[in-house]
C-alpha cells in the first residue's frame, strides 16, 4: 500500500505542476482514491485530516480583503505616502514597503491588484519601465505574506501544524519569532530597491485623489487582527475559535456590503463566487493526501533519508532545507510542498535534539521567498506579469530573474541568518 500511495502522490504532483489551472481537481481525485483504497477512513479524512480552522481563516480573510480593496482605503493611503516622499526613489520604496505591510494581513494577489494602479501611474509620471516596479510589488507581497498567520496559506498551514497562535508569529517562548525575521528581510529588500531607483530625482508627482468609499472594511480588518491577538493571548494553541472569528467577520462584511451599501444580491453573490475557491478545494485534497502519506510511513522514511544525508551537521541541515525550499518553490506550488515537508523538518530536528522552529522556520521562509525566483513561482507574480502585459509590455524570464533573483537571495539570507542566530 505504501508504494501505491507514493505513486499516486507522485502522479498527482506531476499533474499539478503540468496543469496548475486544474490543480484542485487532481488533489481532490487523489484524496478520493486514498479514501476508496481504505488508507484513511472517510470520517477521519473529512473531520481530522482537513484542517478546517485553516479553511475558515482563509475564507474569512479573503472576504475581508476583497471588501478592504473595495473601500479604496489602501489606494488613498498610498497616494498620501507618495505625496510626502522627498524623492521619486523614496516614493517607489515607500509604495513597496506599504505593499509589504498590507500583504502581511491581506492575500498577496489582492495586494498586487490594489497597488498596481498606483505603480503604473507612478511609472508613467517618472517615465520609467513599469516592469521593475510591478516585479517589486509581487516579490514584496510574497515576502511579507510569510510574516503573520493570515498573510498567506503556507503561514496558516504552518500555524495549524506547529500549534502556533497569531501572537506566536511575533514572539514564541520569549524569543522573537518569524515576523521579525521577515521584517529584517523586508528592510534589506527595500534597501535593494532603493539602490535600484537611487538615480531618480526630486520631480513632484501628482496622483489623482482617491476617494474613500467607506472605512468599515478597515475596521473589520483591524478587528480581525486584534481579535486573533486576543484569542491567542487568552486561549492556548490554534483552536477553532480563531477560524470562527475570522469567518464571522467575513459574514458581517458580506451583510454590510449587501444591506448597508445596498449592493445588488447578484453583485454580492459575484463577490462570493470570485473568492479563491480553487485554492480552498486544493488545500482540502492536499491535506488528505499528505495525511495518507503520513499514515503509511512515507514521511518517516523521507525524514530518515534526509537525516542520513545531514548526519550531525546542524548547519548543513538548515542550509539544505532553506536552499532546497527556495529552488523548488520557484517552480512548484509551495502549499503542497510545505505540507509534506513540515513533519519531515520537525522529525529531523527531534532526532538531532534541536528546537523544531529552527528547521521549520527555515522551511517556511525558503518556500515562501522561493516563489519570488521566477515569474510563475507564485500567483502574485503571474498577476503582476499579466497586468503589464495588458499594457503591451512583456516580462521575459531573464528580465524577471535580473530584478527578483538578487532580491530573493538577499532577503532569504538575511531572514535565514536571523532564524539561525535566534533559534539555533
Amino acid at each position: 500500500m505504501k508504494f501505491w500511495v507514493l505513486g499516486l502522490a507522485v502522479v498527482m504532483y506531476g499533474l499539478v505542476i503540468a496543469f496548475p489551472h486544474k490543480k484542485a481537481w487532481f488533489t481532490l481525485a487523489a484524496a478520493a482514491i486514498v479514501v476508496v483504497l481504505g488508507v484513511v477512513p472517510p470520517g477521519r479524512a473529512f473531520l481530522e485530516l482537513i484542517n478546517w480552522n485553516v479553511m475558515l481563516i482563509y475564507i474569512g480573510s479573503l472576504v475581508v480583503a476583497d471588501l478592504f480593496i473595495y473601500s479604496r482605503v489602501p489606494s488613498y493611503v498610498a497616494d498620501k505616502v507618495v505625496e510626502r516622499s522627498p524623492t521619486l526613489g523614496w516614493a517607489v520604496v515607500f509604495v513597496l514597503l506599504m505593499t509589504g505591510i498590507l500583504s502581511a494581513f491581506v492575500e498577496n494577489v489582492a495586494t498586487v491588484l490594489v497597488m498596481a494602479p498606483i505603480a503604473l501611474a507612478l511609472s508613467e509620471k517618472m517615465d520609467v519601465d513599469p516592469r521593475h516596479f510591478m516585479i517589486g510589488l509581487a516579490v514584496m507581497s510574497n515576502l511579507q505574506g510569510t510574516a503573520t498567520l493570515v498573510g498567506d496559506p503556507p503561514s496558516m498551514i504552518f500555524a495549524g501544524f506547529a500549534g502556533y497562535s497569531f501572537n506566536d508569529f511575533f514572539f514564541r517562548d520569549g524569543r522573537p519569532s518569524v515576523f521579525f525575521a521577515v521584517q529584517l528581510g523586508m528592510l534589506a529588500g527595500a534597501a535593494y530597491f532603493y539602490w535600484f531607483y537611487r538615480k531618480l530625482g526630486r520631480k513632484k508627482v501628482d496622483l489623482p485623489d482617491t476617494p474613500v468609499v467607506s472605512w468599515v472594511p478597515t475596521i473589520l480588518l483591524l478587528l480581525l487582527i486584534v481579535g486573533l491577538a486576543v484569542i491567542s493571548f487568552m486561549f492556548e494553541g490554534f483552536g477553532y475559535l480563531s477560524g470562527g472569528w475570522v469567518f464571522f467577520l467575513g459574514l458581517v462584511g458580506l451583510l454590510w456590503y449587501l444591506f448597508v451599501q445596498k449592493r445588488p444580491k447578484a453583485e454580492t453573490w459575484t463577490l462570493v463566487k470570485s473568492l479563491d475557491w480553487e485554492t480552498i478545494a486544493f488545500l482540502a485534497g492536499i491535506f488528505v493526501v499528505v495525511g495518507a502519506l503520513s499514515e503509511t510511513g512515507i514521511l518517516a522514511d523521507l525524514s530518515a533519508l534526509l537525516a542520513r544525508f545531514v548526519g550531525d551537521n546542524v548547519f548543513l541541515g538548515f542550509v539544505s532545507i532553506v536552499a532546497m525550499s527556495v529552488l523548488l518553490s520557484g517552480f512548484i506550488d509551495n502549499v503542497p510542498y510545505i505540507i509534506v515537508m513540515l513533519p519531515v523538518a520537525r522529525t529531523l530536528t527531534e532526532g538531532m535534539g534541536l528546537r523544531p522552529e529552527l528547521y521549520m522556520f527555515g522551511l517556511l521562509i525558503g518556500s515562501c521567498l522561493g516563489g519570488n525566483l521566477t515569474p510563475f513561482g507564485a500567483s502574485a507574480n503571474v498577476v503582476a506579469v499579466g497586468i503589464v502585459k495588458k499594457k503591451g509590455i512583456v516580462v521575459k524570464f531573464g528580465e524577471w530573474l535580473k530584478v527578483a533573483g538578487p532580491f530573493t537571495v538577499i532577503t532569504t539570507v538575511v531572514s535565514g541568518l536571523f532564524v539561525w542566530l535566534v533559534w539555533r
